[in-house]
């Protein structure tokens, strides 16, 4: 092995090898024989036919169980941030588990086709030549989608291999490849057949600068500084008139009433009565709605039903109202065109929009507006006012509740049977809490609308004759044969596309080969568990539950394990606007600094925030960001991982993680360099095993325990606690010390047992920590594997270890952490005492036990050699003690003379300085910390970094004047 860890030297050379010899491919179980203790074995082609060595024996799956997860498939126009990193380490870590304890484990890739992302892409592309998609065409545009797609849409895959991600790559689907448009096809036609798809005129979230309807999830609502506009509605009686608030005025010209609260005594003698609109030269009824809070502004509200979805649910309600009924277009005024301008008059609308006012834009509009009703003496004031404006995540243009004809899935139905499976079982939420808003959306689920105005996507299966009258078939021949239309009946497809989500709600069926019945299809479904964040619960898991129960007849999944988000190390959301992003690639890589920068503020348009981007980037990566490899960066986001939680990302935990890493590599070195070329254990020859080797190896299936306990339960932090606090504070740096001792002895079987066992348990460690940390541990596991009798050619296809309790000594295991709390004890004391680590020391045990004793002299030789101790004395009740300090195990004393050890003197002057040092620096800080000036315009962090720093300053001095205390005493 290479002195130095390098993950670089390793990763991508590894992952090729999986790769390409097909080790990400779904097999059946692959174990023949249990294994269990520490007798060697050996295998072949992957395939064991004896007993291993290491921890416990692997669960032999029957024949062709499955395990199988489905990635939510990224856009095909993106890059790994550090959600998918995250997401995408759970799941390969379930993923090379399961495949480790012999299910036949598919990991299903794929990538979505994003339609409204990849339009967005190709069209800039088209506009840098000077050309839209209109000058091209839809079929010469879409041509560019799909060379755009080969060429470039490939990032996000290649970066899922840098994770290591152990995807059946074999199996690989795009939402728009053939076999997902079949089944994209037949559910809407199958849908449309039974009446749970139609097409209707209803409000959706309309983006003017894309001219399409979007999804909830595409709409980005902030608060923003805006203004609250009251307006004088005159009532048409002749008596006064009542003051409406509204962010909105541009849209008064489409309200259909003025609603106040039923119940809200300052207005209840007008229901019934009319107010004249302003500036149309109409009336509209003042109407009586629960929706209405008599607190917020006025008490009066607008209903502008063609142009917010509140007012639309009002005016649903009150549409049956004859007064309604009788405004013009029942009182569902359509007011913009596809741009959010005002539109024109059309027919038959008498003059229904003041022509001053058509053409504009809706802002220019309000502004228009706004001064005409001043000018009229109708405005009554302007106030300041936040709000939530909702804006297109695409374009950041303010998104418009806008009326058009769209289809629908009339979902209802179909959410009966999926809330059912939810409530009996069927499916399980991870945390189980999240069951809750799943049920809180399902049940007051609203239709769905599918249709896109956009060219890049499933384009909608209906076609429409000169009458109007829809067709649905799989193309026009099949509608022209089934309908009896000849050639020249003229028919027109429909232009739309279906929403992304619509094909991404059939991928754990269309996936595995659905309409088809094929055998994947058989094996995998429904899968075993869906990993997600929760944001997209509606969006797109209730939904996939949804058309899996309803063509499938089974649930998709049986858990979903919902995870939180990745936030900074204090726990702000990572946004580009914050320069706070970390790219999980730079972790991994490196990246200096210029580099750094000028890869945050690329595409910055705003000047000002760029240069904060920048300043931020340079205070807090001066140095950039180091290289830490996949293994650490995994490794953190496991041990991050609880249930549920948002996780804080501190690179300096993934700077300790890489530590481990190198921990575990000087490791294997040392093992290897005190095995190879030795016995082994293989040669037939008998192994003695000393009281630490049975230690460890009871220690080891504990841990063995605890690890498999936690990740079948999606506590991937306490596997990666247990994993840790065993290999690092355990084996490397008690067990390799004591071991040292029996490879010292003269006794060779007791060499034979010691070198076994250092080797099985490493061996264990590596096939424990491999589903999180695959690279290093293939590496190692390459070297140690064949010394252990392993003849296989990837830790990959080997059992993950089982717990083996016949293997737990507990009298080892209380014996040994007897022998480690007394070199502690002892270690404790020479560094309070500045006592040099080579200077032997002579000790007096006093309060002993029996037990105490019987430790003792079963372990003297390694409380000698590793706590360098001169010698052991035990005190009877009547010796005196001299002057010693003192260290406790259980109820026993050691103690430890300090005449000769140290220079009293010496001792208490260092001591005196540091003392002394610490008081010169407390009041500098504690003043800060008591200064207004700096409390009150300091960011929260570094107040908070004050804090820690006068806490370890305090702590520091309470250690040290204590210390003072023990020496004066000697």
């Amino acid at each position: 092995m290479e002195k130095t860890y390098a993950p670089h030297s390793i990763e991508q050379r590894w992952y090729q090898t999986w790769e390409d010899k097909g080790y990400f491919t779904a097999r059946d179980g692959v174990y023949a024989a249990s294994q269990s203790g520490t007798d060697a074995a050996t295998a072949k082609d992957g395939v064991y036919a004896g007993n291993l060595p290491g921890a416990g024996s692997a669960e032999v799956k029957p024949k062709g169980e499955s395990y199988c997860i489905m990635i939510p498939p990224p856009n095909v126009t993106g890059s790994l941030h550090m959600g998918h990193a995250f997401q995408d380490t759970i799941m390969d870590a379930l993923t090379r588990y399961h495949r480790m304890k012999g299910y036949s484990t598919l990991w299903q890739p794929g990538t979505d086709h994003a339609g409204i992302a990849t339009q967005m892409v190709v069209e800039r592309l088209c506009n840098a030549e000077g050309k839209t998609r209109h000058d091209l065409g839809r079929e010469k545009f879409l041509e560019k989608v799909w060379q755009w797609k080969e060429e470039s849409g490939g990032t996000i895959t290649r970066q899922l291999r840098r994770m290591g991600s152990s995807l059946d790559w074999n199996r690989e689907r795009f939402t728009m490849d053939e076999g997902m448009s079949d089944a994209v096809q037949e559910v809407f036609i199958r849908l449309y057949e039974e009446g749970l798809i139609y097409r209707g005129k209803r409000l959706v979230n309309w983006d003017p600068v894309l001219h399409t309807a979007v999804s909830d999830l595409e709409v980005l609502s902030e608060e923003e500084n805006g203004s609250m506009w009251h307006l004088r509605y005159p009532l048409s009686n002749g008596h006064g008139h009542l003051i409406v608030a509204t962010t909105r005025p541009e849209t008064m010209l489409g309200d259909a009433a003025v609603a106040i609260h039923p119940n809200d005594e300052r207005y209840k003698h007008l229901l019934g009565e009319f107010v004249e609109l302003p500036l149309t030269g109409r009336r509209i009824p003042i109407i009586a709605d629960e929706y209405v809070d008599p607190e917020f502004g006025t008490g009066c509200v607008k209903i502008t039903p063609a142009h917010d979805f509140n007012d639309y649910e009002v005016w649903t309600r009150h549409r049956h109202n004859s007064v309604i009924q009788d405004l013009p277009h029942g009182g569902l005024i359509n007011l913009f065109t596809v741009d959010a301008a005002i539109r024109d008059n059309g027919e038959g609308d008498n003059n229904l929009i003041p022509a001053k006012y058509c053409g504009l834009d809706r802002f220019e509009a309000r502004k228009q507006i706004v001064a005409d009703l001043d000018a009229a003496g109708l405005l009554e004031k302007i106030a300041d006012h936040k709000l939530m404006v909702p804006r297109g995540d695409r374009t950041n243009s303010v998104i418009e509740p806008f009326l058009t004809d769209q289809w629908y899935v009339r979902v209802a139905p179909l959410a009966e049977p999926a809330i059912a499976a939810v409530e009996n079982g069927d499916i399980k939420f991870v945390p189980d809490n999240w069951k809750n808003t799943y049920f809180e959306w399902m049940r007051n689920i609203q239709d769905w609308c599918i249709s896109r105005q956009i060219w890049w996507g499933h384009r909608i299966p209906a076609w429409y004759d000169e009458l109007g009258n829809v067709y649905v078939g799989n193309s026009e021949q099949d509608i022209r044969a089934k309908h009896d239309l000849p050639a020249d009946y003229p028919l027109k497809q429909d232009e739309d596309v279906l929403d992304t989500w619509f094909s991404s709600a059939l991928w754990p069926f269309s996936t595995l080969g659905w309409p088809e019945q094929t055998p994947e299809l058989a094996k995998h479904y429904p899968t075993s568990v869906l990993v997600t964040g929760f944001d997209i619960i509606f969006f797109w898991v209730a939904r996939m539950i949804m058309m899996g129960l309803k063509f499938q007849g089974e649930v998709p999944f049986k858990e979903v394990y919902i995870h939180g988000l990745v936030r900074d190390a204090e726990g702000q959301k990572m946004s580009k606007s914050k320069g706070n992003v970390l790219d999980p690639i730079d972790i991994i890589d490196g990246i200096d600094l210029e580099s750094l920068v000028a890869k945050r503020i690329s595409g910055m348009m705003q000047p000002h925030l760029a240069k904060k981007i920048e300043q931020d980037t340079r205070k807090h990566f001066p140095d950039g960001i180091q290289s830490y490899g996949t293994d650490a960066l995994r490794f953190t986001f496991a041990s991050l991982a609880s249930t549920g939680r948002d996780i804080r990302f501190d690179l300096a935990r993934t700077e300790g993680y890489r530590n481990f890493c190198n921990k575990l590599w000087n490791a294997a070195r040392y093992v290897l360099m005190n095995t190879e070329g030795h016995d082994t254990g293989l040669s037939g020859a008998p192994c003695k095993y000393s009281q630490v080797d049975r230690w460890i190896t009871s220690r080891l299936h504990q841990v063995t325990a605890v690890t498999s306990n936690a990740i079948d339960n999606y506590r991937f932090d306490l596997a990666a606690q247990a994993i840790y606090e065993f290999t690092w504070n355990e084996y490397c740096d008690w067990y390799l010390e004591l071991a040292k001792i029996s490879l010292q002895s003269s006794d060779e079987a007791l060499q034979r047992g010691t070198r076994k066992t250092l080797l099985t348990v490493l061996e264990s460690i590596l096939r424990l920590a491999h589903p999180i940390m695959p690279f290093i541990t293939e590496e190692i596991w390459q070297r140690v594997a064949p010394l252990t009798g392993i003849e296989a050619d990837t830790i990959m296809l080997q059992p993950y270890p089982v717990a083996d309790e016949t293997q737990i000594d507990n009298n080892a295991i209380a014996e040994t952490s007897w022998v480690m709390n007394f070199i502690l004890g002892v270690r404790r004391i020479r560094g309070e005492m500045n006592i040099a680590p080579s200077k032997p020391l002579p000790i007096f045990l006093q309060n002993g036990s029996l037990a105490d004793q019987h430790s003792l002299n079963n372990n003297r030789v390694y409380l000698q050699k590793l706590g360098k101790l001169h010698s052991i004395t035990w005190l009877t009740p009547h010796d005196r003690a001299p002057e010693s300090a003192i260290a406790l195990v259980g109820e026993m004393k050691i103690l430890i003379p300090m005449a000769g050890l140290i220079d009293k003197e010496a001792e208490l002057a260092r001591l005196e300085k540091e003392i002394q040092k610490i008081h010169n620096d407390l009041p500098r800080v504690e003043g800060k910390l008591n200064n207004p000036a700096f409390v009150d315009k300091a960011p929260p962090e570094v107040i908070d970094k004050e804090k820690a720093k006068l806490a370890d300053l305090r702590s520091m001095l309470n250690n040290l004047e204590e210390q003072q205390r023990k020496i004066r005493a000697l």
